[in-house]
C-alpha cells in the first residue's frame, strides 16, 4: 500500500469538503482521520515522503478548521443580525397579516 497516496487522498477529501462548505462530510472525514492514520502507521516508521504528506495533511486540516471557524463566525453574525431585527420583522409580519385581513 502506498501510504503517501493514501495520506494525500485524506487531504483531498478534507480540502474538497472545506472548499464546498460540506460540513457534514468534513466532520466525518476529520473524525475518521485518527483511525485511518493508525491503520496506515501499522507499526512501521514513516518515510521522509510520508512525513511530508502528513505535514501537508496537517496544513489542510488546519485550513479546514479555519474555514469552519470562519463559517461559524458568519453564522453568529447572521444570527445576531436576525436577533437585533426581530421586532421589526414581527411588526412587518403583523402589518402584512392586517393588510391581508382587510382585503378579504
Amino acid at each position: 500500500m502506498d501510504r503517501t497516496a493514501a495520506i494525500d487522498r485524506l487531504s483531498a477529501v478534507l480540502k474538497d469538503a472545506g472548499e464546498r462548505a460540506d460540513w457534514e462530510l468534513l466532520g466525518r472525514a476529520a473524525g475518521e482521520l485518527g483511525p485511518q492514520l493508525q491503520r496506515l502507521a501499522a507499526g512501521r516508521a514513516w518515510s521522509a515522503g510520508e512525513r511530508a504528506a502528513l505535514g501537508r495533511l496537517r496544513g489542510v486540516h488546519d485550513g479546514a478548521a479555519a474555514q469552519v471557524a470562519a463559517a461559524g463566525e458568519r453564522l453568529q453574525a447572521q444570527m445576531e443580525h436576525m436577533r437585533s431585527n426581530k421586532e421589526g420583522w414581527m411588526a412587518y409580519a403583523l402589518a402584512g397579516e392586517t393588510e391581508t385581513g382587510n382585503t378579504q
